[in-house]
């Protein structure tokens, strides 16, 4: 049976092309903003793109916040791309000091290197254990990053995969029933529509 997906829907970010891809990976999949539908979707996606405070304060206004905490309690899959990946820490330094989700311990941090920032189009994956959504993805895998924060996670466990940008950073993180990707699986050719694929099988 394929599971009912929803996408939740705040008003900030690259909404049309997420829903495209999950269509493309065979996907039954609902972009909503309802918390109701959201509560019957068999799996979520956090999706987004923008400032971190300013995504949060949405989040927050629309009544999304309960339902999130909800789906990772109750295990129906949850996976953050972008912004979303890193509102579920608990913290992020994006133009002064704010809370996010609190649902991964944390804090999203500013790139100081001499690389420029953002951290703008393609770069390898690095995976740091086995995953179900890392499975069958070529190898290297190039996906596309555009970001100028990255998420610094406290538990070292939760890191699935880094990348290098003058320094490894964390770019995808796996605990329980949360995925979540700095990059843009729905920008990053076949790699990313693997990992959209292994999502909509994945059974936590």
């Amino acid at each position: 049976m394929t599971p009912r997906i929803a996408i939740a829907d705040y008003g900030i970010g690259n909404l049309g092309s997420v829903t495209k891809a999950f269509r493309g990976a065979g996907a039954e999949v609902q972009l909503t903003g309802d918390p109701e539908a959201l509560r019957r979707a068999d799996a979520l996606i956090l999706p987004g793109d923008g400032a971190f405070a300013a995504t949060m304060a949405e989040v927050e206004r629309r009544g999304l916040v309960p339902v999130l905490r909800e789906a990772v309690a109750e295990r129906r899959p949850l996976l953050g791309i972008c912004i979303g990946m890193q509102l579920l820490f608990e913290e992020s330094e994006e133009h002064g000091l704010h809370r996010g989700l609190g649902l991964l311990p944390g804090r999203v941090r500013r790139f100081d290197g001499a690389l420029p920032v953002p951290h703008m189009g393609w770069n390898s994956l690095r995976p740091r254990r086995r995953h179900p959504l890392l499975e069958g993805l070529p190898e290297p895998a190039y996906v596309y990053f555009v970001h100028s924060y990255y998420a610094a996670p406290s538990d070292a466990s939760i890191t699935a995969a880094t990348c290098d940008y003058g320094a490894p950073f964390t770019c995808a993180i796996a605990r329980d029933n949360i995925f979540a990707v700095q990059f843009h699986p729905e920008k990053s050719d076949s790699a990313g529509l693997q990992l959209l694929t292994n999502f909509v099988r994945w059974r936590p």
